[in-house]
């Protein structure tokens, strides 16, 4: 070694400087995108809050950012202390710092870019991201669509990249007497103290007790499900899900005879009637919750509100409809499974996990087993969210999408594409209605809407008359009610109409403006509607709590189905309301409705109790209620069922 290099070696505890001051940058920025998050989706987190809890909630959060922060910079810290006198030289460190600069700068990016999507999610992003639209190919528009809409997270992520690069402090190098003894052993034992440092953050604790912590130790410093994803970080949320075995059987029952006798999945149908030999149509309405419909909120607003669905709003009143109905998940992929198949989305969607490759069946494939012509409608682009996949997985003969309607020389093919994501539902409406007149009875077809979903934007022709209104949804779910009013003025015109079972329900719901809305079970609200034009079904208000899962079961109960089939559902036609409920899972949060109540149940114990009258979930009864029992020995035996099913290959009966 040259004198001249022995001069380089200059202060050493500078490397050990460098990071701690480098990673309280990290910090800082992390803090800032935390409270971008909040600000950006007040509504949902912030509104009504104690200042108390936000601080509690913001500062709870430091944990799961040390996690992130320690992964994502692991390979800086190393570099940076690693004792190797060789490497301490401008241009090593002057790497180090870009390195330090792109990795946080990335998850910067990914944490303001999570907080355009919690609204329509209510969660953090997990891996599973990838997967859900990996057959996409419409990202690159839509992402310059948010960039252009959400330009003030830009000039954030700019001003806050900027001063990262700005504010690192590199380690110093030139002369130093020191000598290289007391370099090696500083350095040494700097990362001899870092390395344990940095797996305790890892881990979210010192302890050999202290397990990984997941997303789903957020819940411990919440009061609300919802607040979850405050708490959390998405690189965290990222990290934590890569990979990951979805899906434990919890072993809350010993064994499958004592789990039977609690709750089973599977149908074993007594009627002795023959099969009625009924079309089933089932319209999957993209966005639609509860809190659009006018029929359906006639106490919101005192009294004055009346939605922005006049057709299906009339529809209602011929119809058997379900005042206190639920979806089972936050996003499209969640509501395909629930409503087709009787499958709820539990953790993860099912269907973007290795259990995809289960056997599934649902209403297509019991009724193809009958003599039905079944098929599918989605006007995107084919295989867009992974729905041909599915479709054909749970036994639909035919799949008509974006091709198929292109194809048809009867339509305008993609002269009524909507630019961004599927042919608008107007001409789609048209072509469904057209090819079911194809199709043999009996029928069963099921079409998924698109055109209220964002951008939320409507034909040209109509953007004079379906203007901007309380949210930029609105005057996409007037558009849709308008079309699905064309749709069945066609319908009833056709001689296979009065012989149709016709389902209306959404995939999940979408932006809220009700205070009601918002909620950890209000952003859950989706309507089931149930048209029986022959009237054989009874049309009415119904205070049966329904599910989009019920939907199989109900319409095989309908039509007299005779066989062995599995749904997490129950037929509404026929089940008491008392044995009626709901499930859906949220930020590691189970949410059971049933005899009149919202239990809240994190996998181990209860969380919460509310009333299903305490719209805005304000008072807590957990511990006071007498069904709290019941109900927490049926909710295990649910999820234990599904996670048994669904690791050991068994969703067919």
């Amino acid at each position: 070694m040259t004198d001249k290099r022995n001069k380089l070696l200059k202060g050493w505890l500078s490397p050990l400087t460098s990071v701690v001051v480098n990673l309280l940058i990290v910090y800082l920025v992390y803090f800032v995108a935390r409270l971008e998050y909040l600000f950006l989706n007040w509504d949902l987190l912030g509104n009504g809050q104690q200042a108390g809890h936000l601080i509690h909630l913001l500062w709870s959060g430091l944990i799961f950012d040390t996690s992130a922060i320690v992964y994502t910079n692991a390979l800086w810290i190393l570099m940076v202390l690693f004792p190797l006198h060789w490497k301490e030289t401008a241009a090593y460190h002057h790497v180090c710092k870009w390195l330090w600069t792109i990795v946080n700068s990335i998850a910067l990016i990914i944490n303001l870019a999570d907080s355009v999507y919690f609204p329509f999610t209510m969660r953090r992003t997990t891996s599973t991201v990838t997967t859900e639209f990996a057959r996409e190919q419409n990202l690159v528009s839509i992402i310059g669509t948010e960039v252009m809409n959400h330009w003030y997270l830009v000039i954030l992520a700019a001003l806050l990249i900027w001063a990262m690069w700005k504010l690192y402090l590199p380690v110093s190098v030139g002369k130093n007497e020191s000598p290289r003894w007391r370099y090696y052993a500083v350095q040494a034992a700097s990362i001899l103290v870092a390395v344990p440092l940095c797996v305790a953050g890892m881990r979210g604790g010192f302890t050999t007790a202290v397990r990984p912590i997941t997303v789903s130790n957020a819940n411990q410093y919440v009061d609300r499900p919802a607040e979850a994803a405050l708490v959390l970080n998405t690189p965290f949320s990222l990290i934590r899900t890569v990979g990951k075995n979805v899906f434990a059987d919890p072993h809350y029952y010993a064994t499958e005879d004592e789990l039977d006798a609690v709750f089973t999945p599977v149908h074993t149908p007594q009627s002795t009637d023959a099969m009625k030999r009924r079309n089933v149509v089932v319209f999957i309405v993209e966005s639609f919750g509860r809190e659009y419909i006018g029929a359906y909120n006639k106490d919101l607003e005192g009294g004055k509100y009346h939605g922005y669905t006049p057709f299906l709003d009339s529809l209602i009143e011929k119809s058997l409809t379900f005042r206190y109905s639920f979806s089972n998940g936050r996003k499209s992929i969640d509501g395909m499974p629930s409503i087709l198949s009787g499958i709820p989305m539990f953790v993860e969607p099912f269907f973007l996990t290795p259990s995809s490759m289960n056997h599934v069946g649902g209403i297509a494939r019991a009724l193809g087993g009958e003599g039905y012509e079944t098929a599918f409608f989605h006007g995107a682009q084919n295989g867009s969210m992974g729905f041909q996949a599915f479709a054909k997985s749970t036994g639909f003969g035919a799949y008509y999408g974006r091709t198929e309607f292109n194809q048809d020389k009867r339509f305008g093919g993609d002269n009524d594409f909507d630019g961004t994501w599927a042919i608008w539902d107007e001409p789609f409406f048209q072509f469904f209605c057209a090819k079911i007149g194809e199709m043999h009875e009996s029928f069963m077809t099921a079409i998924f809407t698109a055109s209220s979903h964002h951008p939320f934007v409507v034909p040209r022709q109509y953007a004079d008359s379906l203007v901007e209104e309380a949210l930029p949804i609105h005057k996409c779910v007037r558009y849709t009610d308008m079309a699905l009013r064309r749709f069945f003025c066609n319908a009833e015109k056709q001689p296979w109409f009065k012989n149709t079972i016709f389902v209306i329900t959404n995939d999940h719901t979408n932006m809220s403006n009700h205070a009601e809305y918002q909620t950890d079970l209000g952003g859950f609200c989706s309507p089931v509607i149930i048209f029986d034009p022959s009237g054989e079904i009874e049309p009415g208000w119904s205070d049966k709590i329904a599910q989009q899962t019920d939907i199989m079961p109900t319409v095989l109960g309908a039509l007299n189905y005779d066989k062995p089939f599995l749904a997490f559902g129950c037929d509404l036609l026929t089940t008491p309301a008392e044995d009626t409920w709901a499930l859906n899972y949220l930020n590691g949060i189970y949410q059971y409705v049933k005899h009149g109540y919202v239990l809240q149940w994190d996998g181990e114990k209860t969380r919460a109790v509310y009333a299903l009258s305490d719209r805005l979930m304000k008072h807590n009864l957990a511990s006071t209620v007498p069904q709290q029992a019941q109900m927490e020995r049926e909710i295990k035996a649910i999820i234990q069922q599904y996670m048994m099913r669904m690791t050991q290959d068994r969703l067919l009966p």
